[in-house]
């Protein structure tokens, strides 16, 4: 299936109204974080079913990585994670260079969410993390995200010293995106194990962006949130 194929397949699956409701989720007016972005309006169940069958290499995903259209380029990234779970050695490196060198066009939160722990983190798993500090050190507000999100990889295999130490860097972060992604990263650890999480929190709660910590604290009694956003924890 050609690049043309692919995307007269999505176009048919669109839904306009559906598209409209997406451009305002998204906030791609003037001054929004997706300003410009187009969308078709599919459902993602629909986009993950094409980027399932379609017979892509990794250089058609990352024509259509390029793509003006977020559901184009979210299949991209669907397809580049599939191609690189089949992957080892030299062919896993290349996706995960391709990934690096396109993360312009990675530009919204659910693109990087989605691909950031898949491709980075994975990739990584058994090698030098520096990549993720320098992206969680990036101007540009995606990378950043995309380090804090590549973590996730290693919190789900209880492994938490990188996502708290990415938390830590982001701590003053500007950027409401960035505050959301490092406390549901801290939120996941919790999950799995509250003590680790409650020692980040103990440090930090009182110059944690409310968001972060919100986000962070979710799950606990209401007490114990209380205390956290008083800065005051209670046991």
């Amino acid at each position: 299936m050609s690049i043309d194929d692919i995307r007269s397949r999505l176009k048919a699956l669109g839904d306009p109204e559906r598209a409209a409701v997406l451009q305002r989720f998204f906030k791609t007016g003037p001054g929004g974080y997706g300003e410009g972005d187009i969308f078709h309006g599919i459902r993602v169940p629909d986009l993950r079913k094409v980027a399932k069958e379609v017979d892509a290499t990794v250089a058609d995903a990352l024509l259509l990585l390029k793509s003006p259209v977020h559901e184009e380029r979210l299949v991209a990234l669907l397809i580049l994670i599939r191609l690189f779970s089949k992957e080892d050695g030299p062919a896993r490196k290349g996706i995960f260079n391709a990934y690096l060198k396109n993360t312009a066009h990675t530009n919204s939160w659910d693109l990087v969410d989605l691909s950031a722990d898949k491709i980075i983190g994975a990739y990584l798993e058994d090698k030098d993390r520096s990549p993720i500090y320098r992206l969680a050190k990036s101007k540009s507000v995606w990378e950043r995200r995309m380090a804090m999100m590549a973590t996730f990889h290693y919190i789900k295999k209880r492994n938490y010293a990188d996502a708290l130490k990415v938390a830590g860097l982001l701590l003053h972060d500007t950027e409401d995106l960035i505050h959301k992604a490092a406390g549901w990263m801290l939120r996941e650890i919790g999950k799995r194990d509250m003590a680790v999480e409650k020692v980040f929190l103990k440090e930090h709660c009182k110059v944690m962006p409310r968001t972060m910590l919100r986000y962070a604290i979710e799950r606990f009694p209401e007490k114990k949130r209380v205390g956290y956003l008083k800065g005051n924890p209670v046991d």
